[in-house]
């Protein structure tokens, strides 16, 4: 069992969110990678599983998972029905205790070693820090099968964020990179107006920063391609499109929501978006 940590008491707790949907046994060789980095790490960290309406059994894993390990740095939160990814990172950022909050993919494609470095980086002072493929120190590892495929995925990405900062007031080069970490300030005062509940969540926070004036940082990293499958096919890609649409009307240059935590400016607070109701974690700390 892990240490136990009052986040309350402890400032520097760092937490860690992996939205899933169905994910297959394969969560539990999650499961057991994040709880040796736990192990390994001299600093409290907190990591919560969000499982977003999963069918596939992997909430009933995770909760026999929890109660075999009894580790209350490991949490589970499950709801129904599915909502997408947007949801399900805004519903776990904001059930975490930490200071420093990040969230990244369930298959663990970014390296720990990736996790951390984009973590300190907001305990270095960045309120917010995002992962970028397209940072000149960053790296990308793949094997002959998916050359194929991580090409495309490239070429998608390159169109898909051209057209991103053409519609809206972004200038990163990478948004959609699957790890991005920011401070319970930023969690608090941003994530509550937040509306897309798809894979348009990371422009529309990249813009509330951008409205909101809040700087974004970005960290090189590494990136494996092990598997050819792809959620960014071109119904889901019209979608990501359709949504930055909604997101260039949601946020204008003026008239855009307050912050919801009066503390980031002086603007008057709006009532933040209730949080979500349905949540029935597996394991809590005691």
């Amino acid at each position: 069992m892990g240490p136990l940590y009052n986040a309350g008491k402890d400032a520097a707790v760092t937490s860690l969110v992996l939205p899933a949907f169905n994910p297959g046994p394969a969560v539990e060789r999650t499961w057991d990678a994040v709880r040796s980095f736990l192990d390994d790490r001299p600093d409290p960290w907190e990591v919560i599983f969000v499982l977003d309406g999963c069918t596939d059994g992997s909430r009933e894993l995770l909760a026999d998972l929890a109660r075999r390990d009894g580790d209350p740095r490991l949490r589970v939160v499950s709801y129904f029905p599915n909502r997408g990814k947007g949801y399900a990172v805004r519903t776990g950022l904001l059930a975490a205790r930490g200071e420093y909050r990040l969230f990244t993919d369930i298959d663990l494609a970014y390296r720990f070693e990736d996790i951390a470095r984009t973590a300190d980086e907001v305990r270095r002072g960045a309120e917010v820090a995002i992962a970028s493929r397209e940072h000149p120190e960053s790296t990308i590892e793949l094997s002959p099968r998916t050359l194929g495929y991580a090409y495309r995925r490239r070429v998608q990405s390159h169109v898909f964020g051209k057209l991103a900062r053409t519609l809206l007031p972004l200038t990163q080069r990478d948004t959609q990179a699957g790890l991005k970490a920011m401070t319970a300030r930023v969690a608090n005062a941003v994530l509550p107006n937040l509306t897309c509940d798809g894979f348009g969540f990371d422009c529309e926070f990249l813009t509330a920063c951008a409205r909101y004036n809040i700087g974004v940082a970005e960290v090189p990293v590494g990136v494996r391609y092990e598997d050819a499958a792809s959620t960014t096919g071109m119904s889901s890609t019209l979608r990501m499109v359709r949504e930055l649409w909604t997101i260039r009307g949601l946020w204008p240059a003026t008239g855009f929501p307050a912050p919801a935590d009066a503390a980031l400016s002086d603007a008057p607070v709006v009532d933040p978006v209730p949080h979500p109701e349905a949540l029935h974690p597996a394991s809590r700390a005691a």
